[in-house]
C-alpha cells in the first residue's frame, strides 16, 4: 500500500515511535520507492508501542498484524516460524536488521521466532514493490528491524515480563531494557533483549497421541538474547556516522509430529547465533547530493544435533549426528542521491556481498568426523531509481538493476572424498515503476509494476537432502512480476480507510521435480525452475476514532495462490489463509487504565502430510482459526506502566501445518521502567 500506510491504527502506528524521537533513522532503508515528497510506495510500519501492546514478541508474530502478510510454521523435525508476504515465502523476502542484510549463506532458512522485538523501534515491511535501491532478493517483500535511539542526553528504559499457561502456571519470563544519551554531536547507546521459555500448553482438549500426551508441549523450549550497541556521530543537521554491534544467541529444541511415528526425527539446536558489525553513514556531500554508506561483516554460527530417541539422551545410531555451520559474509551498499532538478531526483546504488559457508558433520555409527568444507560465493547489484515530480499531484518512480552472483569455491564431502561442485554465475535484470496521483490533499491513490528475480541458495543448488536429491548448478534464478493498485481516504481525525488490489505472475519458480536415475539410486528430487503460477487479492484497512476515548480498527486480506508442477496434478502451495482478519478496540477508560480487545482470525490454508507412513504424500487444508485476545494497560506514573494480555482465550485448537498444533490459552505481564 502507499504513502506510509500504517495499519491498524493509522498513522498512529508509527507515529507513537517518532513522536518519542527513538527511531534510527538511519537504519530505516529504502524497501519501497518513495515520491517527492518523500513518503513511501507500498510501505507499511509499525511501532514497537503497538508490538508491545498486541504482545508480539517475535517478528513472525509482528507481521500477524500486518494487511497480506502472514505466519507460519515449517513443521517437519526444524518446526520453525515462517513468515510470507501476500504468499512469497522467506527465500523469496529479505530481513534486515537496521538496513543490513541477515542472510544464512547455505539456505537462508530463517527462523523468525528468533528475533525479538522488545527493543525494536519499529518493523518496516514491503509488500510487492521492493526497490531495487536495496539490493537483489526481494522478489516478492522485505522486512527490515530498526532499533532504537537515543534523543535526550541521557534516557533508558527497563521491562520485565513473564508469560502464563491457562491454568496460571509459569512458562516464560523476558526481560528487555536500554540506556544512552545524545549530545548536539555524539549519542551512545546499549540495549538488549531475553526471552527464557521452559515450555507452552496446548488446548484443553487436545487429544493424546503416542508421541504427545498433551498438556505442556514436549520439546518446546526456547531461550534467546540479543544485545545492540551503538555510538554516533552528527557533526551538523545533515550528517551522521554511526558504528553499531548486534548480538544474538539463540538455543531451541524442536517438538515432535504428534502422529508420525515411522519418520519422526529427534533434533535440536544448542546454538543458533548471528552478530554483525556495521558503519552507517549519511553525508552531504553538494547542496543537491546525498551519499550513504553501509559497510559490515556478520557471522553465523549454527549446531544442529540428531539423536537416536524421542528423550534426546543418546547418540550411537546411524540416524545421529551433529552438524555444524560456521558461516561469514562482508560487504556494503552505496546510494548517491541527487536533485537534478527541483522536480527531478536520480539515486544510484551499489551492493556487494561475499558469502563464506563452512560445514561439517561429526557422525557415530560409525564414528566419523567430516573435514571442514568450503563454499564461497560473491553477490553484486548496481541500480539506478528516478524520481519525477509532474506539479504538485503527481510522482512517477522508475528503476532498474542488475544483479550477478559468481561461485567461487563449492566443496562437500561424500564417501570420504572432497568433490568440487562446478562453479556457476547466473546474471538478473530487474525494472519497476510506481505512480502516484494525490487528486485530492486526503485521497492518495498509486499503481505500480515491479519484476524482481531471486537466486537459488547453495541448498537449491547442491544438497542430496540426507539421499533424497541430486544437485542441480546450473539451476537459475526465479522470477515474479507484481502488480498493484490501491489507495487511501484520510478524513482526519475521524476516520482512515486504506486499500490494494495486487496481482502477481509467478515465473521459473524452484520446485522439487522427481528424477528417476534408475536401480540401485531409485528416483529422487531435483530443484529445478519449473514452477509457474499467479498469486492475487486485495487488502484493506480502517480506523474509525469513535470518540474521545474509543477507537476502533483493523485489516483484512483476500490471498489467491496458484502454483503449478508439471509432475504433480495435486501438488499446492502451502501455507497461507485465502482469508485473514484482524480488529481490535482502544478504549481508555481513564488517565490510568486502556483495555484493547482483538480478534485475529483466519481460514484454512494448505498442508502436507509428512508421514512416510502415508503414500502418496496428501494435501488438505488446515489451520483456520478464531481468536479472542484482551490486553490492558495501567498507567501507575508517567515513568511506570504494566501491561496484562491475554491470547486465545477460548483455548481453541488448530494446527498450521500437518501435526503440530499451536498454544492453547495463555496469559501475560510485563512491567515497564522509564528513566
Amino acid at each position: 500500500m502507499l504513502f506510509r500506510t500504517v495499519l491498524l491504527a493509522g498513522s498512529l502506528l508509527a507515529g507513537a515511535a517518532h513522536a518519542q524521537g527513538d527511531v534510527f533513522a538511519l537504519g530505516e532503508v529504502q524497501v519501497t520507492a518513495r515520491n517527492a515528497a518523500g513518503e513511501t510506495v507500498g510501505g507499511s510500519t509499525v511501532s514497537g508501542e503497538m508490538l508491545r501492546k498486541f504482545d508480539k514478541a517475535s517478528v513472525d508474530q509482528a507481521l500477524d498484524l500486518i494487511p497480506g502478510a502472514a505466519a507460519g510454521n515449517s513443521g517437519g523435525s526444524r518446526n520453525e516460524r515462517l513468515v510470507f508476504i501476500r504468499g512469497f515465502d522467506r527465500f523469496q523476502t529479505t530481513l534486515s536488521i537496521d538496513g543490513v542484510r541477515v542472510f544464512l549463506p547455505a539456505d537462508n532458512r530463517i527462523d523468525f521466532a528468533r528475533f525479538l522485538t522488545a527493543d525494536l523501534s519499529e518493523v518496516q515491511v514491503s509488500k510487492g514493490y521492493v526497490s531495487v535501491l536495496d539490493g537483489p532478493g526481494g522478489l516478492g517483500g522485505a522486512i527490515n528491524l530498526v532499533t532504537r535511539k537515543p534523543s535526550r542526553p541521557f534516557e533508558g528504559e527497563i521491562r520485565l515480563g513473564a508469560g502464563f499457561d491457562g491454568d496460571g502456571s509459569l512458562n516464560s519470563n523476558t526481560v528487555s531494557g536500554r540506556i544512552g544519551g545524545k549530545t548536539d554531536r555524539f549519542y551512545v547507546q546499549a540495549s538488549g533483549a531475553r526471552s527464557e521459555r521452559t515450555h507452552w500448553k496446548l488446548p484443553d482438549d487436545y487429544k493424546a497421541t503416542a508421541l504427545e500426551n498433551g498438556g505442556a508441549r514436549d520439546h518446546s523450549e526456547s531461550e534467546d538474547w540479543r544485545v545492540n550497541l551503538k555510538a554516533g556521530f552528527t557533526p551538523n543537521a545533515t550528517d551522521e556516522y554511526s558504528i553499531t554491534y548486534t548480538r544474538q544467541e539463540g538455543e531451541k529444541n524442536a517438538p515432535y509430529h504428534v502422529t508420525d511415528t515411522a519418520s519422526t526425527r529427534y533434533w535440536s539446536w544448542p546454538y543458533w547465533n548471528i552478530d554483525s558489525l556495521a558503519l552507517l553513514t549519511r553525508t552531504k556531500i553538494a547542496d543537491n547530493a546525498v551519499l550513504k554508506a553501509r559497510i559490515y561483516r556478520n557471522t553465523f554460527e549454527n549446531a544442529l544435533y540428531s539423536f537416536d530417541n524421542a528423550r534426546q539422551n543418546s547418540q550411537t545410531l546411524g540416524r545421529a549426528f551433529r552438524s555444524y555451520y560456521d558461516d561469514v559474509a562482508y560487504g556494503g551498499n552505496l546510494e548517491l542521491d541527487v536533485d537534478v532538478t527541483a522536480s527531478n531526483t536520480l539515486k544510484a546504488a551499489a551492493f556487494y556481498r561475499r558469502d563464506k559457508h563452512v560445514e561439517w558433520q561429526q557422525s557415530f555409527a560409525p564414528a566419523v568426523t567430516e573435514p571442514r568444507q568450503t563454499v564461497i560465493e560473491d553477490t553484486t547489484s548496481v541500480a539506478l531509481e528516478d524520481t519525477q515530480r509532474f506539479g504538485d499531484k503527481v510522482d512517477l518512480v522508475i528503476g532498474v538493476s542488475r544483479d550477478r552472483r559468481d561461485l567461487n569455491q563449492a566443496q562437500d564431502y561424500n564417501s570420504n572424498a572432497f568433490v568440487f561442485y562446478p562453479l556457476t554465475d547466473d546474471v538478473a535484470w530487474n525494472g519497476q515503476a510506481a505512480l502516484a496521483w494525490r487528486p485530492l490533499p486526503d485521497v492518495q491513490l498509486h499503481g505500480s509494476v515491479s519484476s524482481r528475480a531471486r537466486f537459488p541458495t547453495l541448498f537449491e543448488r547442491y544438497s542430496a537432502r540426507m539421499g533424497q536429491a541430486v544437485p542441480n548448478p546450473d539451476v537459475k534464478a526465479e522470477r515474479a512480476i507484481n502488480y498493484e493498485l490501491g489507495g487511501s481516504v484520510d478524513f482526519t481525525p475521524l476516520l482512515k480507510i486504506e486499500g490494494a488490489v495486487f496481482y502477481s505472475d509467478v515465473r521459473d519458480a524452484l520446485i522439487l521435480i522427481p528424477v528417476a536415475l534408475g536401480p540401485p539410486y531409485g528416483t529422487v528430487n531435483q530443484t529445478r525452475n519449473a514452477g509457474d503460477g499467479e498469486y492475487y487479492g486485495l487488502e484493506g484497512a480502517a480506523r474509525f476514532k469513535a470518540g474521545d476515548r474509543l477507537t476502533l480498527g483493523g485489516n483484512y486480506t483476500y490471498l489467491h495462490r496458484k502454483l503449478t508442477d508439471p509432475t504433480n496434478a495435486a501438488f499446492r502451495p502451502t501455507g497461507t489463509p485465502d482469508h485473514k482478519l484482524f480488529v481490535y478496540a482502544d478504549w481508555t477508560l481513564n488517565d490510568r487504565l486502556s483495555l484493547t480487545p482483538s480478534v485475529e482470525a483466519a481460514s484454512r490454508r494448505w498442508t502436507v502430510t509428512s508421514s512416510s507412513l502415508v503414500t502418496p504424500v496428501r494435501y488438505y487444508r488446515t489451520g483456520g482459526y478464531v481468536l479472542a485476545n484482551l490486553t490492558a494497560q495501567v498507567t501507575v506514573t508517567p515513568k511506570i506502566d504494566v501491561i496484562v494480555g491475554a491470547r486465545n482465550l477460548l483455548d481453541q485448537t488448530y494446527q498450521l501445518v500437518d501435526g503440530f498444533p499451536e498454544e492453547g490459552r495463555s496469559f501475560r505481564a510485563d512491567l515497564r521502567v522509564k528513566f
